[in-house]
């Protein structure tokens, strides 16, 4: 599959989920792979933490053991509203509690295992010339390749630089998230509401409770910090006062991400083709977005394959990865887009958790639009 023409089959730009899960993949499958990450592993990152098993049949077929990472198991779903009204459900398929931490750190192992080249570097320019791309990092280096990946996370500089139109308005929305020590149920993940948020609760590895929450940049800066925000905003919802009274943090400070958008993003964009949260970002309210990385991988590296052997034109590879991204991807970010709306609005959460409450059969309904399927392995 070697072009004579580049140094590499295949670029990525970003070492997170959905970045180094095209790499296992596609090393695997004897491409030749070069990952650019920024920063150094193992490294904390903001993120529910939560994974529906709908990636299992594909994290076996990639012989990655995630019961050796000793993950908690989860199979209910908790849901509150900002009053404390509160609900809870089965979740279909269920899902795992892994941190970023240990989770990362494992895939950045299995991919240096399967020969693949991980740099330390950052991507200040891509460009496509002449079906070549030349990528330029901050160390001075280029590098080529007939294919790039791009797996650079929610927002960066190459967004910046790419001029992606997500970017043309300004995002309000912040998100925190510790580690810590405290009782709360390892068969749970609770998604509760506060007034200009909502905040995702459950176990991770070590017996460890990751709290992760969006809110409203406007609701934030009224308050001095972290913790005074957290004392007089998230502790108004009854169950995450009480979580958080009982729980000592693990972090000596908590992280936060700052301008998270859910605009809608292109999928491939000067001929990258983006995947994670580049390529879109759901909602944390349908606590799926890791899922939807890693499926998105198999889909960027199933049609990468089949371009580097010949199988298929630049731009049949493209469309494809297009046409079955939004095919798997679109409709649940909708749905994603909308419930977060509501949510923004305290009355009108109110008013949707009551009607929940009273038609219970709601609430799966919910689940099922912002859930996918078993990933399938075609052999």
């Amino acid at each position: 599959m070697k072009d004579s023409n580049c140094d590499n089959e295949v670029l990525i730009i970003g070492g997170g989920l959905a970045g180094l899960t095209s790499a296992i993949h596609l090393t695997k499958m004897g491409c030749k792979v070069i990952v650019i990450e920024k920063n150094s592993y193992p490294k904390h990152k903001v993120c529910g933490e939560y994974i529906s098993n709908e990636i299992l049949p594909y994290f076996n077929w990639l012989n990655i053991n995630i019961e050796e990472l000793k993950p908690t198991h989860i199979s209910n779903l908790q849901f509150s509203s900002e009053s404390g009204r509160i609900i809870e459900t089965k979740l279909p398929l269920g899902g795992f509690g892994i941190s970023r931490y240990i989770l990362d750190y494992a895939l950045y192992k299995k991919a240096l295992s399967q020969n693949c080249e991980i740099l330390e570097d950052q991507v200040n320019e891509v460009i496509f010339k002449d079906d070549i791309f030349e990528v330029q990092l901050a160390s001075g280096k280029t590098l080529t390749s007939k294919v790039v990946l791009g797996g650079f996370g929610k927002r960066s500089n190459l967004d910046l630089k790419m001029k992606r139109n997500f970017l043309q308005k300004k995002s309000p929305w912040l998100a925190v998230k510790s580690h810590f020590e405290g009782e709360f149920a390892d068969d749970v993940v609770g998604l509760h509401n506060f007034k200009g948020g909502y905040c995702g609760v459950s176990k991770v590895e070590n017996n460890l409770l990751n709290i992760c929450y969006l809110t409203n940049f406007k609701s934030f800066k009224k308050y001095k910090n972290i913790e005074e925000f957290q004392e007089k905003v998230v502790s108004k919802n009854p169950h995450l006062k009480n979580i958080l009274e009982n729980s000592q943090p693990v972090f000596e400070k908590p992280l936060t991400i700052s301008q998270i958008c859910f605009e809608k993003k292109e999928n491939v964009e000067n001929h990258i083709l983006m995947v994670g949260d580049t390529a879109g970002l759901i909602h944390p309210l349908c606590g799926n977005g890791m899922a939807m990385a890693i499926h998105s991988a198999k889909l960027a590296s199933e049609q990468t394959i089949d371009f580097l052997s010949h199988k298929i034109s630049r731009t049949e590879m493209e469309n494809n990865y297009s046409l079955n991204w939004n095919k798997n991807f679109k409709q649940r970010l909708w749905y994603g887009r909308l419930l977060g709306s509501t949510f923004e609005h305290s009355k009108l959460s109110e008013i949707l958790t009551t009607l929940i409450t009273y038609v219970p059969f709601l609430l799966p309904l919910v689940i099922k639009k912002t859930h996918g399927k078993e990933i399938t392995i075609n052999q």
